[in-house]
C-alpha cells in the first residue's frame, strides 16, 4: 500500500466544506446534482472526479455526518450500466431519479434454475411491434415490493448459444402482469421475492444497448465497484462491524473463558485483514492499476468473516441468545445481534456461493484448469 490522503488544506477539501457549510442538511435531490453521490460519473451526474476527489469527498461526506441514498441496485449497479450502454434519453429520465434515492430499483436476474448459472435463464421476451412480451419467473429479488423499476434479462433468441441471446431492460414494477411474493426469511423479515412475469409488456424504448447483447451488459452490472473508504459493517456492508463487537464485549469486563478470547482475536484479526486487503485495492488504483487477487480474494473472507462476528456474539451471550431481545437495547441486547445471527447464514449463498468464489479464485487467480465441463 502507498497512498495517502491531501491535507486538510487541499483546495478540494475546502470546496466540499464550503459547500457543505451552505447545505448543512442536503437531501438526496440536492446531493446528487451537485455530483457527490456517485462523484467519479461524468457530468451532470457527477463530477468526473479521480480516485483521490473521490475519497476526499467520501472523508468529509463522514465527517459532516452526511449520508448519500440507500439505493444500492440503483446506483451501484444500474446506473452504471445505463450510463455505459443507455440512450441519451434513458440516462436522463432515470438516471437523478436512481442518485436523489426518490426512485428505488431492484435486479431481476436469478431464476429457480439459473442462479450460479446464470446464462442458462428462461425467461422469454417477444419482440411485438413497439413492445417486448415478457413471459417467465425470477426469484430472490430483493426490495421488488418496494421498487419502482427493475433491470431485466431475458432470453431473447432462443436459438443462439445461452450467452448470446439474452437482452437487457429496464422494467416498470408496476405493469400489469407483474406478481410479486415476498419470500418470509427466518429472520422474519420478507426482504427477498419471487417474480412472474405474465405477458408483461415493455415499451421498445426500455430495451439497454442492443437486442441480444444483454450478457456483456449484465455482467457490466455485476463487475461495477467504486472506490469508498467506507469498510461498512460484516452484513454485506451493512449491521455491526467486530469493532462494534469487541467494544460491546470490552465493555462486560475481562474475559475469563479461553476459547472465547481466542475466538475475539481470531475475529480481530480477521477484520485487520479485510480492511488491509481492501487498502491494497484502494492503493492499486489510486496508481492506475487494475485490482489484483485481494479484489477475488475479499469477497469470499468478508462473506465468512461476517458469521464468525455472529457467531462470536452469539457464543458470548450464551443460552440467553436463544431469547428475542427487548426493543432498544443496548451493546450485545440490540436486536441487530440476533437478526444478524440468522441473516450471516446467507451471506456464503448470496451474491456468488461459497464453492463459486472459490472457483473464481481457482481459475481466474491461481490458473488452475477449469472444472470439467
Amino acid at each position: 500500500m502507498d497512498f495517502q490522503l491531501p491535507g486538510e488544506d487541499d483546495p478540494r477539501r475546502l470546496e466540499v466544506r464550503e459547500w457543505l457549510a451552505a447545505h448543512p442538511k442536503p437531501s438526496g435531490r440536492v446531493l446528487a446534482e451537485a455530483g457527490y453521490v456517485t462523484p467519479h460519473w461524468p457530468r451532470p451526474w457527477g463530477l468526473d472526479a479521480d480516485p483521490v476527489h473521490q475519497l476526499i469527498i467520501d472523508d468529509e461526506l463522514r465527517r459532516a455526518q452526511v449520508r448519500r441514498p440507500n439505493n444500492p441496485i440503483a446506483i451501484g449497479w444500474a446506473g452504471p450500466t445505463i450510463l455505459h450502454a443507455g440512450s441519451d434519453e434513458q440516462k436522463d429520465r432515470y438516471l437523478f431519479g436512481m442518485l436523489s434515492g426518490e426512485e428505488f430499483w431492484c435486479q431481476l436476474f436469478s431464476e429457480p434454475d439459473a442462479g450460479s448459472d446464470l446464462a442458462s435463464l428462461t425467461t422469454r421476451a417477444v419482440r411485438d411491434g413497439d413492445e417486448w412480451v415478457v413471459n417467465g419467473q425470477k426469484i430472490w429479488t430483493s426490495g421488488a415490493q418496494f421498487a419502482k423499476y427493475g433491470i431485466l434479462i431475458a432470453r431473447t433468441d432462443p436459438d443462439a448459444p445461452k450467452r448470446e441471446g439474452i437482452s437487457y431492460f429496464i422494467c416498470p414494477m408496476d405493469t400489469p402482469g407483474i406478481e410479486i411474493r415476498p419470500i418470509k426469511e427466518m429472520t422474519g423479515v420478507e426482504l427477498f421475492n419471487e417474480v412472474f412475469f405474465t405477458d408483461v409488456r415493455l415499451p421498445a424504448a426500455n430495451l439497454v444497448g442492443q437486442a441480444n447483447d444483454g450478457w456483456r451488459l449484465a455482467k457490466v452490472t455485476l463487475g461495477n465497484e467504486r472506490v469508498s473508504l467506507s469498510s461498512g459493517g460484516v452484513l454485506w456492508g451493512s449491521g455491526p462491524t467486530a469493532a462494534d463487537l469487541i467494544d460491546a464485549i470490552r465493555a462486560t469486563g475481562p474475559v475469563g473463558d479461553a476459547t472465547l478470547r481466542q475466538e475475539i482475536a481470531r475475529v480481530h484479526t480477521q477484520a485487520r485483514i479485510i480492511d488491509l486487503i481492501r487498502m491494497r485495492t484502494i492503493s492499486a488504483t489510486l496508481h492506475g492499476r487494475p485490482p489484483g487477487p485481494e479484489a477475488s480474494v475479499r469477497k469470499l473472507l468478508a462473506d465468512e468473516h461476517g458469521q464468525h462476528v455472529m457467531a462470536l456474539a452469539r457464543n458470548f451471550v450464551g443460552a440467553e441468545a436463544m431469547l428475542e431481545p427487548p426493543p432498544g437495547g443496548a451493546g450485545l441486547a440490540d436486536p441487530i445481534w440476533q437478526y444478524g445471527l440468522l441473516f450471516a447464514q446467507a451471506l456464503t449463498i448470496g451474491g456468488g456461493t461459497w464453492a463459486v468464489q472459490r472457483n473464481i479464485i481457482g481459475e481466474r487467480v491461481l490458473g488452475l484448469p477449469s472444472e470439467p465441463g
